[in-house]
């Protein structure tokens, strides 16, 4: 037997799952976690409610390019080595971020830690691929999932609890201190297990990228699921101002609201795995989505009319995040199946179409001085994109395989 032969048939080296969850987890803890320190962090920094919501924006946007950039840079100089320097951006620029002395600082830093916490969000996947066979891989990925899906429910309860006890910058020294513990255990108990690649295969990655970008039927599905799921975002960034400013509620109950909201999700994603079997994949993404159209437009119905109140908040976004939860794996998984020779390609430019709609929603809904009524254009626009993006994606389909 060659040398390269019992190279090959050597098992992989495994890693930890709950370390891989928690590198994955950190990246997303990091956006949902600050959103209830916005109004103090406002007052602090004398910073309006667009320059804070900007600080979501960002960290949106940080998300959405990281997932372009981390997956063919792990390909080319292996996974370890550039998440290390992931973990590192992200630890330093949450620890400079808790001294920033400005509202444009914190901006800046925001964007750093977002690109550095998208090396655990993308790599943190990556390696569970690497180091098991098919099924074994989607057990362990469904497994990882299940334990990073706490981070945006947990997130706003602990940010909430560490601003009321502590002040907004222990949100920072939290993370910093988490972005710490990552890298130590990276170094220590993460093996590299993805040989370095030679660099043709980020000419590949731009050609298959080409591609996606050529088919309408992509394009669809991406951007429709973008507008049914991530456009949730704006609201995200102005609910600490509907609640504390427009209703008058402490603080400290911005994170209970939220939660209730993220669990919507969750309920979303539940019944998708039911449903799916037992209906068309097409009809169940079109009809959430109809759903969460019909809950946005409650929601600015109740506004227009003057009946702004916390259950009349969270009621209608509740149904919203259900909708997008059903919704969201439905337009994964058609996106992704449109050319099965692109699979890894379409879910990475995927997730960057999420990303991107969720950073301009958000930046969206901080214009002009109704953050309710702001959010909730955004979400009846972004559903009503959505629709049309999926009809589109649909008709492309059918065309396709009448031509074949």
């Amino acid at each position: 037997m060659t040398i390269s032969a019992a190279v090959a048939e050597r098992p992989p080296r495994t890693a930890p799952l709950w370390l891989l969850a928690l590198i994955t987890f950190s990246g997303t803890l990091a956006m949902h976690i600050f959103v209830p320190a916005l109004p103090e962090a406002g007052r602090d920094l004398g910073a309006g409610v667009a320059a804070m919501q900007m600080t979501m924006s960002v960290y949106i946007f940080g998300l959405a390019v990281g997932q372009l950039l981390y997956g063919p840079l792990s390909d080319r100089f292996g996974r370890r080595s550039i998440l290390t320097i992931g973990l590192v951006i992200y630890a330093g620029a949450g620890l400079w971020a808790a001294f920033a002395p400005d509202v444009n600082t914190l901006i800046t830093l925001r964007l750093l830690q977002a690109l550095g916490g998208c090396s655990g969000l993308v790599i943190g996947r990556a390696i569970v691929r690497d180091t098991g066979l098919a099924k074994e891989a989607a057990r362990r990925l469904a497994l990882m999932n299940l334990m990073v899906a706490i981070g945006p429910g947990a997130a706003p309860l602990l940010g909430s609890a560490l601003t009321t006890a502590f002040g907004w910058r222990s949100i920072f020294f939290a993370l910093a201190g988490l972005g710490a513990v990552n890298l130590l255990f990276t170094w220590l108990l993460l093996p590299e297990t993805h040989s370095p690649a030679g660099s043709a295969h980020v000419g590949k990655l731009a050609r298959n990228y080409g591609r996606l970008l050529r088919s309408p039927a992509f394009l669809g599905y991406a951007l429709g699921g973008g507008c049914a799921t991530t456009s949730i975002y704006g609201f995200i960034a102005a609910s600490p101002f509907i609640f504390t400013h427009q209703l008058g509620r402490p603080d400290y109950e911005v994170g209970i609201y939220l939660a209730i909201q993220i669990s919507g999700i969750w309920l979303g994603s539940m019944a998708a795995s039911r449903l799916i079997p037992k209906m068309s994949i097409d009809r169940l993404m079109v009809g959430a989505n109809l759903a969460s159209v019909l809950a946005a437009l409650f929601f600015l119905a109740v506004i227009l009319f003057g009946h702004l109140s916390v259950p009349l908040v969270v009621g209608p976004m509740f149904f919203f995040a259900v909708g997008a939860g059903i919704a969201s794996p439905a337009a994964l998984g058609q996106a992704i199946s449109i050319n099965p020779a692109v699979i890894g390609s379409a879910s990475g430019l995927y997730g960057f179409s999420q990303m991107a709609v969720g950073a301009v929603c958000t930046a969206v809904a901080g214009f002009g001085s109704n953050p309710a009524l702001a959010a909730a254009i955004v979400l009846v626009a972004a559903g009503l994109i959505a629709q049309g993006s999926f009809w589109m994606a649909l008709r492309s389909r059918d065309r396709m395989a009448g031509a074949d």
